[in-house]
């Protein structure tokens, strides 16, 4: 039976070392390699060519949906499985938007992660039942509030890119980002990422 060849990525040490020993005692995986960021991640699958990606989310730098988005133009066949602490629905739409094939929270049991690995591997999804609840809630009016430009920074904040990204990809400077950011969270009462990401869902402003 042939292995399925795994990549771990995520920016806790500890962490890789676990999910390692984890997936070493199964025999049917094989741990191809690790790292420690959204670049590092997307940078070994083109030369290891794994067949799943664990991928955690919210790594420095490049992050892991942007890694993840990077995979599913570069390497589709290279299957990502997020593996996060953040239990808000919106990261789970938000990673099935971004391309993955799975999406596994810390607080589960390994065999969880197992049963992800073999499924995605296969060709199949693995999505926790919480994918199926109602859409999320539309809440028009306020979209109103904020101008274009913000709605494109907005977009770009829930999707993960740091203040410098957006910068470069709007061509405006880290400051006026920042400005835009402090505007956003006056008028929408927006404070954390997922609520950003949440919201930007809600509007329809990431899109697939």
């Amino acid at each position: 039976m042939k292995r399925v060849r795994v990549l771990i990525a995520d920016d806790h040490a500890l962490v890789r070392s676990a999910l390692r020993s984890l997936l070493e005692a199964q025999p049917e995986i094989e741990v191809v390699g690790e790292a420690e960021d959204g670049a590092a991640a997307l940078e070994r699958c083109r030369r290891l060519a794994p067949d799943v990606v664990i991928m955690d989310l919210t790594m420095p730098g490049r992050g892991g949906i942007n890694a993840t988005e990077d995979l599913r133009r570069e390497l589709p066949g290279t299957k990502v499985v997020v593996l996060t602490m953040h239990d808000d629905e919106a990261y789970l739409r938000l990673a099935r938007l971004a391309g993955a094939a799975g999406f596994v929270l810390k607080k589960s049991l390994a065999t969880e992660l197992i049963r992800a690995i073999h499924a995605v591997a296969g060709g199949k999804s693995h999505f926790p039942a919480a994918d199926a609840a109602p859409p999320l809630r539309n809440r028009g009016g306020l979209l109103d509030r904020i101008t274009e430009r913000e709605r494109e920074v907005l977009a770009l904040i829930a999707l993960g890119h740091t203040t410098a990204e957006i910068g470069v990809k709007l061509r405006i400077s880290d400051k006026t980002v920042e400005s835009h950011r402090a505007h956003i969270a006056g008028k929408l009462g927006l404070r954390t990422r997922a609520e950003l990401v949440r919201f930007a869902l809600e509007q329809g402003l990431l899109k697939a």
